[in-house]
């Protein structure tokens, strides 16, 4: 498809995994001795009731590297969304010959072609085992003749716990290898002998302990149906709980899983959405996950509110970020500050930490050969953290209090305006007593002025009866968003006599800011309208229009945004004499500008987020024409609002429509018939016919080839074909290539609903 090729079609291994799964549908509860699985015959054992399935797979950039793990496998479930939950011998790969046997003597051996031996085994071999069993919960067992079970996979868990699962002492969950260059991760979590549940780094390092009130032996950790992670004991009475958002609410699906930034999240499918969605984190700051940017530099959150890294030192060849310092400095050293930033060495984890002040810190690294940066904190007790290694990541925000101080070799100085001398001073002039008196008079003249401005001032204030002088506000939230009540909706509007859109109108501020209100008109509950907003007013870009408040009071909910002063794109293209102002290149931008900012929603925040209803009305213009996408987040379907009801398919064939109509400057035709016509137009060479007549200045034809074949792309009604938001930006910025589309009406039959429900495009959760 694109330049980079289609996930499927670059995997030959999943496609014929996908054709698999659809052709070879083995159902049965019990596994006799003797049953095996191969890499070559692509067969796989399934649970009775079809939710979970047991097979080969592979999850490396490797292709002849597989493994043997359990994964979600129902209908509702898109083949790209079936989450791994088991994987024998936990980072145990084989070749492409290998397989996985239940022998005749009771025993499940995974055999490896490449080094002709056994690789895992469960070791029943003497334990009288008669068959073998996927649950319907998850569970792989094997049992006897009179059921009785003699080993389960729920006892030996990888990353992951089921519902009903337990992870007992001395047991533990590790998480995946972060790349095919890993081995194993640094990452695991442990069930200690207090009965706490402990995050850790190599085996030294704690970095989060879930809050038990009290230390007790013999608790087990038990993830439940209705979406809680509890601690219990020995009569399976919880004594802590951590519950997910969507606690007690209907849910088919869940896991828990250690992934692998090392953050322990539980998971629900959403069958609306067609994703796995986080419910509940045990760090809530990614950037507190211990080494989470390891030698990438120091943990930071974005405009977004998404953690990444970023390098405040030098960054090596191997694109390794480490502090500056070298052992042998013939100038002499120095230290560099870095306020609001936390350092701690990882590799070794090595922080020594004594009580000082802040500038008895710095010069103690500075005096110390070894010392490579030191951390000054004080939180009641200052203190000083001493590193001695190079390898140094931490995490940097406004809320950090410590400051950090890094050691580098000091370079040739100029000269030091500080140490410069001043010209000898004069003796002061002789005192003036006339200069004085008129400096006295002209004081009290200015002071009963201003006395009486005051005066004059509130006396007006007070006589005003203009209603935004009455607008308290109801308050701001925590992500800095206003509060309106429904009165305060009415006087800034002006009673809703500004309409600038469907349901959309103009206001003012008490500070003469405007803004554009949108009446969602539709029912949602006041508590998920809440969560939602909080999350969109934590999202940040360019080519998003702000949120800056909005209302929930009884059945009224309102978003209000930033203001756009050129109005949406539509106009523009209704509008023959505004039209002529969309130049090429500028429509081209508008293009681009989009395509980030619904690339952004879908993968740049800390969760997918839809747009649900793209088009040219819901593209705003600023006054420099720099395009701006409004009401994300909500779908609206028989006045009901859904928050992120769509999926990333729908988005991208959305994009696509507005493409065409920007491109084309057609308004009034099914989008059937105009991408129809247009895609004739271009395959029979007279794409000039595509172009809007009404542009000033032409075109640039290897531009209007790119953007046409990609706007043909996300129009494809095979959902599977079109592209990620991310791969439409860059063939629109020119860095990705697009090969030639087929015809986007060309189906062999109807798109089913379980069709879109199973081919949302894959995004990290």
């Amino acid at each position: 498809m694109l330049g980079q090729g289609n996930c499927l079609l670059r995997s030959p291994f999943l496609l014929c995994v996908l054709i698999g799964l659809l052709m070879h549908s083995v159902v049965g509860a019990e596994i006799p001795l003797g049953s095996k699985l191969s890499v070559a015959d692509n067969d796989y054992w399934v649970s009775s009731n079809g939710d979970f399935a047991i097979g080969f797979f592979n999850i490396s950039d490797q292709p002849n590297q597989f493994s043997v793990g359990i994964r979600f496998s129902s209908n509702s479930i898109p083949y790209s969304r079936q989450a791994m939950v088991w994987v024998a011998g936990g980072d145990v790969t084989v070749g492409n010959e290998s397989y996985f046997e239940l022998t005749q003597e009771g025993e499940l051996v995974l055999f490896d072609s490449l080094h002709k031996a056994s690789v895992w085994t469960t070791k029943t071999g003497s334990r009288s085992v008669a068959s073998a069993s996927l649950l319907d919960n998850g569970n792989l067992v094997l049992m006897d003749k009179e059921q009785h079970m003699l080993w389960q996979s729920f006892e030996t868990p990888s990353d992951a716990l089921l519902p009903g699962q337990s992870l007992f002492p001395n047991k533990m969950l590790r998480a995946a290898p972060a790349s095919k260059n890993s081995k194993s991760s640094y990452y695991s979590l442990h069930m200690n002998a207090s009965g706490h549940l402990e995050l850790h780094w190599e085996s030294e390092v704690i970095y989060w302990t879930s809050e038990n009130p009290s230390s007790a032996s013999n608790l087990s950790a038990f993830l439940t149906t209705s979406g809680a992670l509890e601690l219990r004991d020995r009569s399976s009475k919880p004594i802590w709980s951590a519950f997910g958002e969507d606690h007690n609410d209907s849910v088919n699906y869940r896991y828990l899983r250690l992934d692998v930034d090392g953050n322990l999240r539980l998971y629900s499918w959403v069958e609306s959405l067609g994703l796995w969605r986080s419910v509940w984190q045990a760090v809530e700051n990614q950037c507190k996950v211990f080494a989470t940017c390891g030698q990438l530099g120091v943990c930071v959150f974005n405009a977004s509110g998404s953690a990444e890294c970023k390098c405040p030192f030098q960054v090596t060849g191997g694109n390794k970020c480490l502090v500056p310092f070298e052992r042998e400095c013939a100038s002499g050293t120095n230290m560099i500050a870095y306020k609001n930033t936390y350092l701690y060495a990882f590799y070794p984890p090595d922080n020594s930490v004594i009580t000082s002040n802040l500038q008895h810190c710095e010069q103690l690294c500075l005096n110390d050969s070894q010392c490579t940066a030191a951390t000054f904190s004080n939180d009641g007790t200052p203190q000083c953290s001493i590193k001695k290694t190079g390898y140094v990541t931490g995490y940097s925000g406004p809320s950090v209090s410590s400051i950090s101080f890094v050691k580098r070799c000091s370079g040739p100085f100029a000269v030091n305006p500080s140490l410069t001398k001043s010209p000898p001073s004069e003796p002061p002039p002789p005192l003036c007593v006339s200069c004085l008196m008129g400096a006295a008079t002209g004081t009290f003249f200015i002071i009963v002025i201003l006395q009486l401005g005051i005066m004059f001032f509130i006396y007006k204030r007070k006589n005003s009866t203009r209603p935004k002088a009455t607008l308290g506000f109801t308050g701001t939230n925590s992500k800095g968003l206003i509060v309106f009540s429904f009165s305060e909706i009415k006087s800034l509007t002006g009673d809703f006599k500004n309409q600038i859109g469907p349901k959309v109108f103009k206001g003012l501020l008490p500070n003469n800011d405007p803004i554009a209100l949108k009446d969602l008109n539709a029912t949602l509950e006041e508590r998920k309208f809440r969560s939602a907003v909080m999350k969109m007013g934590s999202i940040h870009h360019k080519n998003l229009v702000k949120l800056e408040g909005y209302c929930c009071e009884f059945d009224h909910r309102f978003l209000v945004y930033e203001y756009c002063k050129r109005g949406s794109l539509d106009k523009y293209i209704e509008d023959p004499a505004l039209s002529k102002t969309l130049t090429w290149r500028k429509r081209v931008e508008i293009c681009s500008s989009v395509a980030k900012a619904i690339c952004y929603l879908h993968s740049g925040c800390r969760e997918f987020i839809s747009h649900g209803n793209l088009k040219c009305e819901n593209v705003m213009l600023d006054k420099n024409l720099v395009a701006k996408v409004s009401e994300f987040g909500f779908a609206i379907a028989d006045g009901k609002a859904t928050y992120c009801g769509f999926s990333a398919e729908k988005d991208v064939e959305d994009f696509g429509k507005v493409v065409l109509t920007l491109l084309t400057g057609c308004r009034d035709h099914e989008h059937i018939e105009l991408c129809g016509w247009a895609y004739k137009e271009w395959m029979e060479e007279r794409v000039v016919n595509v172009v809007d007549r009404r542009m000033e200045g032409g075109y640039n034809s290897e531009e209007l080839e790119r953007v046409l074949r990609i706007a043909f792309w996300c129009l494809q009604m095979d959902e599977r074909r079109r592209p990620p938001m991310g791969e439409v930006a860059r063939v629109l910025d020119g860095t990705l290539s697009v090969d030639p589309p087929p015809p986007p009406f060309a189906f062999q039959r109807p798109l089913q609903v379980h069709d879109s429900e199973e081919n949302v495009s894959e995004l990290e959760v």
